[in-house]
């Protein structure tokens, strides 16, 4: 028979139960407004009957409060977090697309290409035409043309200083994952320090997936979590688990309460991947010194965003075959190797489109690395008169490289940088390249078959600015490859034309190569002098002779004058911003529905894990009733108590 006391016992936890239940209750309500706050509920079970050995057997003992346990769906969690990486990667592709758009566009209040370009090859042209002769429309169609190169020098710079910040920003979202991880595996630790008691650590939690929701704007994240046995008992569960986080496809972030950390190393002048290429733009490596790739497809989040603006080559890397290892002397009689690259992809075969670095580089050689210092383009014709195109490149001494370069790379494939098929930076620097250069080509080709007013042979109007020194660029015939048939070849001897870059055992010829749109520029001597400017292809022409000027101005709209894209040279503007109203459209539109698809499953969480006021409400109705009703049943058994003690004398 149970004790007189024992209905004291039972009232009593029910008091404690919901006295926990207030106070779950009351947490909950004060934190309605907290960020990551996943709501409480008191787990409630009814205590063990007792076994009293009358007829109606066992007497309940009543009630248990056994946790305190926070109401969240991990599947959600893992829906958002890998949702939230392509909201991170298109939300930076927009703000930055934006800003490229902006800068390309030409709506009438800034002086766009199509603004520049038609004072030049229409206004500027018509009033040449009309007047052949005079100087000072010669000067103004002079002053025409600097306009279209100060275009593309200001374009150029301002696409230079997006590559710029987009670079400092990777540089902040690496700290900001080296400032997560700290953060996650601290947490780890108290976490498991907390729940070593028993007790599960709800708040410290929800932080922790909190950090989670921020890293996964930022790089694609993956976690893991299971519990840490006993190893002499592995039936027995410690309460403590070990939380990983990785990152970009699966490397290792966090390991319980450790982490690896990450950090920027600006890349040296010699290891530039592309000519239009920044300073000092930032590889990302671990901290043990092993390089994060950031090319990885997996990367996802902001991080992903950025690299591909910055970095997007739309898939047109160097790449080719290796045919030849050589090695040669420089000036210091230093031995250096070679290697040669046959190429075949379209882009490669035109210098107009190259955009290899200038300065050295790196250069992977059958999936390993050298060092390079120079390299030059050869152009030869095999015996069915087809053009083969290569390059040899120039390997660093044994201070950049520690190993030799053998023959046993032959055969393998070269490749330069990674082929991203986003157009980012790189590849917008890249077209506005190919047309300046084009553009010059044939503009200069005009005038330099002709002659100016007082018979002198005409000079090229457009050309490039060294970097250094202030001179300009010569720009000879004999090292135009575009020039370079197979009858001069034949005529040569079979000798292959070869144009040399960068500072390696050859001086560095003057080629189209060197013209870019950040150096683009008129050419001094046409500048000083005007009137030297070329009208009429036969000298004894008379001075108003204006035929040479006919073909100038077909060369805007005429395809077999020039063409860019299949397009012709005044539709330049169309063929870039059709790519970058493209890729700012799509990045507008997978942003906002990335974004909506965000909120959608947040939503879901929050109906899951969220706080709801009239929820709250009426749980604290609800416990507090309990509450007094346990409270009287007290007072109830206190009279009770009272009478049988004090008054039967029990």
């Amino acid at each position: 028979m149970p004790s007189q006391f024992f209905g004291l016992n039972i009232a009593y936890t029910g008091l404690l139960a919901s006295n926990a239940a207030l106070n779950a209750t009351n947490n909950n309500i004060a934190n309605v407004q907290t960020k990551g706050y996943s709501r409480q509920e008191v787990n409630q079970v009814a205590a063990s009957a007792l076994r009293v050995f009358q007829t109606y057997g066992c007497a309940g003992a009543g009630v248990e409060t056994l946790s305190i346990e926070r109401i969240r769906d991990g599947f959600y969690d893992t829906k958002y977090w890998n949702n939230n990486a392509k909201v991170g990667e298109y939300g930076m592709k927009e703000y930055y697309m934006k800003q490229i758009e902006a800068y390309f566009d030409d709506n009438g209040k800034n002086a766009g290409f199509k603004t520049v370009f038609d004072r030049l090859m229409i206004t500027g042209m018509q009033a040449l035409l009309d007047n052949p002769n005079d100087a000072t429309t010669k000067t103004q169609f002079i002053g025409y043309a600097g306009a279209l190169v100060e275009y593309f020098n200001g374009l150029a710079g301002n696409l230079e200083n997006v590559q710029k910040d987009i670079n400092e920003e990777i540089k902040v979202k690496v700290d900001e994952i080296n400032s997560i991880a700290g953060e996650i595996a601290t947490l780890n630790k108290q976490i498991n320090t907390i729940e070593l008691t028993g007790v599960t650590a709800n708040e410290l939690r929800d932080r922790r997936e909190l950090l989670v929701d921020q890293l996964s704007q930022i790089v694609d994240v993956q976690i893991t979590e299971y519990p840490i046995v006993d190893l002499n008992n592995p039936q027995r569960e410690t309460g403590a688990n070990r939380y990983m986080v990785k990152i970009a496809g699966g490397q290792l972030l966090v390991d319980g309460n450790e982490y690896n950390g990450l950090e920027c190393r600006a890349r040296e002048l010699y290891e530039k991947v592309n000519q239009t290429d920044a300073d000092g733009l930032y590889d990302v490596y671990w901290e043990n010194g092993q390089r994060f790739s950031l090319y990885n497809a997996a990367m996802g989040g902001a991080l992903q965003g950025l690299i591909q603006m910055r970095d997007g080559n739309n898939g047109e890397n160097f790449i080719g075959d290796i045919t030849k290892v050589d090695t040669i002397k420089d000036q210091n009689g230093v031995v250096h190797d070679t290697v040669t690259v046959q190429v075949g992809k379209p882009y490669l075969q035109d210098l107009n489109k190259c955009n290899l670095s200038d300065s050295g580089g790196i250069i992977d050689l059958g999936n390993q690395e050298f060092y390079y210092d120079s390299w030059s383009c050869e152009i030869s014709y095999d015996a069915n008169g087809k053009a083969v195109y290569s390059y040899t490149f120039t390997l660093s001494d044994k201070e950049k490289n520690a190993s030799r370069l053998t023959n046993d790379r032959v055969g393998k494939v070269a490749s330069i940088g990674a082929s991203l098929s986003y157009q980012g930076i790189p590849y917008y620097m890249k077209q506005m390249n190919e047309w300046v250069r084009t553009f010059s080509q044939k503009f200069n080709d005009i005038l330099t078959q002709g002659y100016d007013s007082n018979g002198n042979k005409g000079i090229p109007m457009f050309t490039g600015n060294h970097a250094t020194d202030g001179e300009q660029y010569e720009l000879p015939a004999e090292n135009r490859y575009d020039k370079f048939t197979y009858e001069e070849y034949q005529k040569g001897g079979n000798k292959p034309l070869v144009i040399n870059v960068g500072q390696g055992t050859e001086k560095e010829q003057d080629s189209f190569y060197w013209v870019t749109a950040s150096n683009f520029s008129i050419y001094a001597a046409l500048e000083n002098d005007p009137r030297r400017l070329a009208n009429r292809y036969e000298e004894g022409d008379g001075v108003e002779q204006n035929d040479l000027l006919e073909d100038l101005k077909k060369l805007a709209t005429d395809k077999d004058k020039m063409t860019f894209r299949g397009a012709s040279a005044s539709e330049f503007l169309q063929c870039i911003l059709s790519d970058v109203a493209l890729n700012a459209s799509r990045a507008n539109m997978f942003s906002q529905s990335f974004q909506d698809i965000a909120n959608t499953i947040d939503n879901q969480r929050i109906s899951i894990s969220g706080v709801d006021e009239d929820e709250e409400a009426v749980n604290l109705v609800k416990y507090q009733n309990g509450y007094n009703l346990a409270s009287k049943m007290i007072q109830t058994l206190t009279e009770i108590y009272d009478r049988l003690i004090l008054q039967t004398g029990v």
